[in-house]
């Protein structure tokens, strides 16, 4: 009964050519693709258990985060606020959430300085550090990104959140009440024809606050440039997602009398690990939502194989060294990593582990840090062939792992001796710059 529509719908959302298609058809198409690909991650398994990850890690360090946020705030005196912020974000569990409140806030209290001592409060400090830590280790899984921030920046940045995060947020929520209470604003509900407006906002109040919250953390925590747009796209889904589900949620904690029954005083905390649960669920099929708009290289049927083999990855590792080497002679410009993915018809991804295994080895350099862009490391006429080839093979190889570890042959060793050797004679002179300026007499000379 359903088998053609369906098979019509996907042949519109895959087979359809996009030159034939309208304007409002192609958004369609690619919001039909961005759907598939994110129930495709959740059906896959992956986001399930990021999420019950960050569960287990919230359980461990909310109390922490939260009594650094309390110091914070209250060097602002806006402490006081800590607690209706917590009853709001636990609102679905009904009293429930109310009495989970009250634990947390009465552990929060008695997490003091003077009784943790020097070496508690570095522990204090290590296991909010550690959850901020694996939320960006989820959302980098999400955005396909093997390298998180460097040691550096990551405590910067952290610091920044623990400590400067609270405060915005109780600000912007402390100004917007107020902004609602004043004086002003209740004359003009009484106004016919405006009255109706503010009141309108003051209920999608709650969806704006969420969806720039989420905006913000899509933005700032994966380990690579997001765009406005991206974000927000995905950030505008999670939070439609977290109030609606929020509701549902708080529907079926009051017709859940038979599972308190059931689980006595363990209840409470299984409505709070569940809620929680949730909410990293939303949060991280809105960071996925954000991937796929960013990256419609990925909207593909069929999930992309991240595995290349070793001749493409020896290949690729040249293109990329000439790419950028070429970019060098040019006009002297870094090449940004996505350009060059664009160029060469490749995923960041599949990219990512080449670039990185180049910058290890010296070949290439960032320019600026981790988000500048690619540049060789040493003037092309430097760098042979050779140098390219021996880092791709050489990956992987570890003091654990080696080469001349591996157990002596004569008939294998002479073989392999012969080949690297045949190889070296092969290639001698042929270096970076030949192949940046396309220098056909050499590559002649050395290839024929």
């Amino acid at each position: 009964m359903f088998s053609q529509p369906i098979q019509r719908l996907r042949d519109f959302t895959w087979d359809s050519d996009p030159a034939s298609l309208t304007k409002i058809q192609r958004n369609l198409v690619n919001v039909l693709k961005i759907a598939y690909c994110v129930l495709r991650d959740l059906l896959d398994g992956m986001l399930t258990l990021q999420a019950m990850s960050l569960v287990y890690t919230t359980l461990l360090s909310i109390v922490p985060l939260i009594a650094v946020s309390f110091s914070v705030l209250k060097g602002f005196g806006v402490h006081n606020q800590v607690e209706p912020m917590l009853l709001s974000v636990l609102a679905p569990l009904g009293e429930k959430g109310q009495e989970i409140t009250i634990k947390i806030i009465e552990f929060v209290e008695n997490t003091k300085a003077g009784v943790l001592g020097s070496l508690g409060l570095v522990l204090l400090f290590y296991t909010v550090v550690s959850l901020i830590q694996k939320i960006e280790r989820s959302f980098n899984f999400t955005w396909r990104i093997t390298k998180p921030r460097p040691f550096k920046q990551r405590f910067s940045d952290y610091l920044s959140v623990v400590l400067l995060g609270p405060l915005l947020i109780f600000s912007a929520i402390g100004i917007t009440a107020s902004a609602m209470g004043s004086a002003v604003v209740q004359e003009l509900m009484e106004v016919e024809g405006i009255g109706w407006m503010i009141s309108f906002f003051a209920r999608m109040l709650p969806y704006l606050l969420v969806i720039a919250a989420f905006t913000v953390i899509y933005i700032f925590v994966p380990n690579t440039r997001v765009t406005f747009k991206a974000a927000f796209a995905g950030a505008c889904v999670a939070g439609v997602l977290w109030e609606t589900v929020g509701w549902a949620f708080a529907s079926f904690v009051v017709t859940s009398a038979k599972y308190t029954a059931i689980y006595s005083a363990f209840a409470t905390l299984i409505f709070f690990m569940i809620w929680l649960y949730l909410c990293w669920m939303i949060l991280l099929i809105g960071a996925s939502i954000a991937f796929y708009v960013q990256s419609p290289e990925f909207r593909t049927r069929a999930q992309k194989s991240q595995a290349t083999s070793i001749r493409m990855k020896e290949k690729l590792a040249l293109l990329i060294m000439t790419v950028v080497s070429r970019s060098f002679y040019d006009d002297d410009n870094p090449v940004e990593e996505k350009a060059l993915a664009e160029k060469l018809g490749m995923t960041p991804a599949m990219l990512n582990p080449i670039i990185e295994h180049l910058l290890t080895a010296k070949l290439l350099l960032r320019t600026d840090g981790d988000s500048g862009g690619l540049v060789p490391a040493h003037p092309p006429e430097a760098i042979t062939v050779l140098d390219i080839f021996k880092t791709i093979r050489e990956s992987g190889e570890s003091n654990v792992a080696s080469f001349e570890k591996l157990p002596a042959d004569e008939s294998v060793d002479d073989c392999v001796y012969k080949i690297e050797s045949m190889f070296e004679k092969e290639t001698a002179g042929l270096t970076l710059k030949n192949l940046a300026l396309n220098d056909s007499e050499i590559n002649r000379r050395v290839l024929s």
